[in-house]
């Protein structure tokens, strides 16, 4: 059993979160992802973030349609911090015998020395699945020295990657630009009954 982690607060999930899971699913021969919904980001204390449960009715839209795609509550019946290593270590215990992959951006490889102990992280993975940007220059030999042992963990993930962010989205959808088809069609159902990202203030909803 080959499992994929992939976390993050998907504020909204867009494209681009669904073309990293289903091309690692394929190229890493996955037998399923699990999608982490991080409640409280520790990287993102200082942001305005959309309330959990409207979150999370979205990662379920996305991923609905595919039964390779599962979420996970791992963090959601947790309480905080949560950090990657400590989600890594539960899904450990509860799945002993799989091998465990969790899936980066290349920007979050970049950055990965500043992740929480990720030595430790890199030692409890089987193996960490990046998708590189476009024109990306990753240098994995001084990552290495600072992380010993990560080049062998790493397996690229190639595909053509489309250039959104969450932030993006939410910038435009408050600046009345156009942002439908940067989302799976029933997230975008979602935002348009909730209103969300309408505007910068906080709305009945919680959402920036």
């Amino acid at each position: 059993m080959r499992i994929g982690i992939f976390g993050g607060t998907f504020d909204p999930p867009h494209l681009g979160h669904l073309i990293l899971a289903e091309e690692a699913y394929d190229q890493l021969v996955l037998d399923r992802v699990l999608w982490v919904l991080t409640p409280d980001p520790p990287h993102k204390q200082d942001q305005a973030i959309t309330t959990l449960d409207t979150r999370l009715v979205m990662v379920q839209a996305a991923i609905a349609d595919n039964p390779g795609f599962e979420l996970s509550r791992i963090e959601l019946d947790r309480p905080g911090p949560h950090y990657a290593l400590d989600t890594v270590r539960i899904l450990k215990k509860q799945n002993p015998d799989a091998e465990l992959v969790y899936l980066i951006g290349g920007d979050s490889l970049h950055d990965l020395p500043a992740w929480h102990l990720p030595q430790c992280l890199i030692e409890a993975c089987s193996a960490l699945g990046v998708m590189r940007r476009p024109g990306d220059q990753i240098d994995l030999s001084a990552l290495d020295s600072q992380i010993p042992g990560l080049v062998q963990k790493v397996k690229w993930i190639d595909a053509p990657l489309l250039e959104i962010s969450s932030s993006q989205i939410r910038q435009r959808i408050t600046g009345g630009r156009p942002y439908r088809y940067f989302l799976h069609p029933a997230v975008y159902q979602v935002i348009v009954s909730l209103h969300l990202y309408e505007s910068v203030g906080v709305d009945d909803h919680g959402t920036p």
